[in-house]
Order: C-alpha cells, then structure tokens, then sequence
C-alpha cells in the first residue's frame, strides 16, 4: 500500500471511528433522556432500532447514488449530516427533537460506510483489501469500545456535552474528506452501464434488457445483485449480524443474571471483547489472508463463531466466561474485513451499489437480531447462545456448498 493510499485509509477510518463514536456513546445517555422527557420503554425502543432501521433503508440508495457521482461527495454529505444531527441531538428539548434527530442520524450517517468500502474495495489491491476492510473494521470496533465511555465521561455535568463534542470531532472529518481526500471515482454517466461483460466478475446477473442504451432502475440493479454471485455473500453478512447483534443485546443481561457479575466484571467483559476485536481486524486479518485467502477466513470464522456460542452458554465462571468470549469474538473478527474484501471483487464499477446492500443486510441483522435473542432468552437465559451457534452453522454449510456454486457460476457467465 503506497504513502497516498495509507493517508486515505487514515482519513476513511478517522471518519468511521467519529461517527460510530457518536452512534455508541448515545447508548447509555438514552435512558436518561427518556427519564427526562418522560416517557417509557416502548419509546426508548423505538429509538433505538430507528438507527438501525434507517440505515437499513437508506444504505443501498446512497451507495447507488456514489456509483452515479462519485465517492467524496457522498461521503461528505453523510459525514456533514451526521455533524448536524449530532448537534441537534444535544439540543432536544422533546422525545419527538430527540426521535427526529435520531432517525436523520441514520438516513445521512448511512452514506459513509458503503462509500468508505467502496473507496477502499475500487483503490486498493487484492492483497492488500482486506487489511484495508479490517483496519475499517477495527475503527468501528474501536468506537463502539470507546463511545460509551466518552458518553459517560463528559455527561457528568451536561447530557448534551458529549453530542456537541461529538459533533466537532465530525465537523474535523468533514474538513478532512472535503479537503484531503481525492475523489476515487468521478462522476460518469457510463456509471449507468451495468454491463456484466465489461468487469472481471460481475455482481449483476445478465439479462436480456439492451443495458448500453438505458439506465436500468435502482429496484432492478439491487434485484441483480441479489440473484448474482454477491447474493450469497449477502445472505452470510445477514447471518453474521444476526449472529453478533443476538450476542450483543444479550451478554450483558446474561452476566448479571448468570453469574451476578458487578459493573466492574461487566465493564471488563466489554473491555477484552473490544480489544480482541481491535487486535483481531487491525493486526491479524491482513496477514493471515494473504497466506490462507478470503474463503477460508470466512469458513474457519464461522465455524470457530459457532463453537464460542457454546462455550459462552457452557462457562462456569468469571474467567472461563472472558476465555470463552475471547476465542468467540476472534473468530467473528476474521469474518467482516474476508466478506466485505470478497464481495468487493463482484462489484467490478458498481462497489457502492453492493456495498450499500452490504451495510443494508447488516442493518436487517441488526434489528431482527436483538429482537429474537430477547424473546428466547426469556424463554431461557441459554437459549440465545446455542441458537446463534446454529445460525453461524448454518452460514458455515452456506459457505461450504453454496459459496463455491455461485462463484463458479459468476466466472462460467464472464467466459460464455
């Protein structure tokens, strides 16, 4: 990776870092602004998923709209939207300020992440991509570490003191991608030819329709992509955020409820998960897939996934319950930075199109994950555990037959 390319990098990750702070460190301010404004628990969940739920939605469309005219633009868009809404979270006075800022949050927040893939997936060399993808990986994780803790830190004597702070961090980033950052893919109405036949592998499967004379329609590029050979990346993005998100909702209860852990012993769970995380995208991803590949990353982390499931649900104690979580999210480490680097080589000119549909499906995984682990675990306090070690499974089975046909069927489409 030459000296441009690694200033890039610092730029994208610096942003992905800024706006995941502002979205974790919300997380323990949220209930006591709805304490403040007086409302209860079907508010705060409304408030919570709305995030999610909007990134879901708008994901896709803003990585089509990079595609169409460029990276920087885009990314500058969510990144000064993203400055605004956290201001205007600092200055709610109402659950309804509070509900608007957050849900525009999401809508313009969204465009960064598949913009910041895409940038990274169509500038950077297929040795190379996935240090790329899990150095984003680990700012994301990083912030998820870090925000609460800068939430709880500057909310002592102001509860809006963090959004502001958080606002002026993404103000610095906004600086950076508008000044420093160079466009990776000038604004084209060639963007509009989907032709399969013009990129190495395609993610878009071929049809009929004469592409060189129209601009196909949003609904048909993303239905392409679906039934192409990203398709069944796509379903295992979904897997492993259904995974993860079912994991997260849950730990925390499960401590406490399991093992009567304190804060502190709570605090550390989420301290070695976060550090493992940050070792395990930023440090070891690069190297071990240069010397075993994408694919077998994502095998091998599926499969250790869902042994760390077990193990979780199986720990007896404080210590084996950190081992146990340890090995887990090591495993799942491996398998974000392979995914989204080998998704990328189906994107060919259209890496913001899938990489939209990518954050899409890891948004969905994140609002019907936590929504199923809390009904099973009332159910009992075990169950999401052994059934995120089955979902992983399933990936693992996914991985193993289907992975291989479609991507033998991408190639067999290019050569005929």
């Amino acid at each position: 990776m030459n000296i441009t390319n690694r200033k890039n990098l610092l730029i994208l990750s610096f942003t992905l870092l800024v706006v995941m702070l502002g979205y974790s460190m919300a997380m323990p301010l949220l209930p006591f602004y709805i304490e403040r404004f007086g409302v209860g628990g079907t508010e705060l969940g409304w408030l919570m998923s709305t995030y999610s739920l909007m990134q879901l939605i708008c994901a896709p469309i803003w990585g089509i709209v990079s595609d169409r005219y460029g990276r920087k633009p885009i990314l500058a868009i969510g990144v000064l939207g993203y400055t605004i809404t956290l201001f205007l979270f600092g200055l709610a006075q109402s659950f309804i300020m509070l509900f608007i800022a957050r849900s525009l949050s999401g809508i313009l927040s969204s465009a960064t992440m598949p913009t910041a893939m895409a940038y990274i997936g169509e500038n950077t060399g297929q040795k190379e991509k996935s240090k790329g993808m899990g150095q984003l990986g680990a700012m994301v994780g990083l912030g998820v570490i870090l925000g609460p803790l800068m939430g709880g830190y500057l909310s002592t004597d102001s509860l809006s003191l963090p959004f502001f702070v958080g606002s002026g961090l993404a103000f610095i980033a906004l600086l950076l991608v508008i000044f420093l950052l160079p466009e990776s893919k000038p604004a084209s109405s060639s963007t509009s030819n989907l032709s399969p036949s013009n990129e190495p592998i395609s993610a878009l499967q071929p049809d009929s329709t004469n592409l060189d004379s129209k601009r196909p329609r949003i609904f048909d590029i993303y239905l392409r992509i679906i039934l192409g050979p990203a398709g069944i990346l796509l379903l295992l993005i979904f897997i492993m955020s259904f995974g993860m998100t079912n994991f997260q909702g849950m730990i925390g209860l499960y401590a406490v409820d399991k093992f009567a852990f304190d804060t502190k012993q709570v605090g550390a769970i989420w301290m070695v998960m976060g550090i493992v995380l940050i070792v395990g995208q930023g440090v070891l991803v690069g190297p071990l897939t240069k010397k075993f590949g994408d694919q077998m990353l994502i095998k091998t982390g599926l499969f250790g996934g869902a042994i760390g499931f077990a193990l979780v649900a199986l720990a007896v104690d404080y210590n084996t319950v950190l081992l146990a979580l340890g090995f887990f999210i090591l495993a799942l480490a491996l398998i974000g930075p392979a995914l989204n680097s080998y998704i990328s080589n189906f994107a060919g000119k259209h890496q913001g199109a899938v990489m939209g549909l990518n954050s899409a499906f890891t948004s969905l995984g994140r609002v019907i994950g936590p929504l199923w682990g809390g009904y099973i675990y009332d159910l009992n306090i075990d169950y999401p555990f052994f059934s995120g070690a089955v979902t992983l499974l399933l990936g693992l089975l996914i991985s193993l037959f289907g992975l291989r046909k479609q991507v033998t069927g991408g190639l067999m489409r290019e050569q005929e």
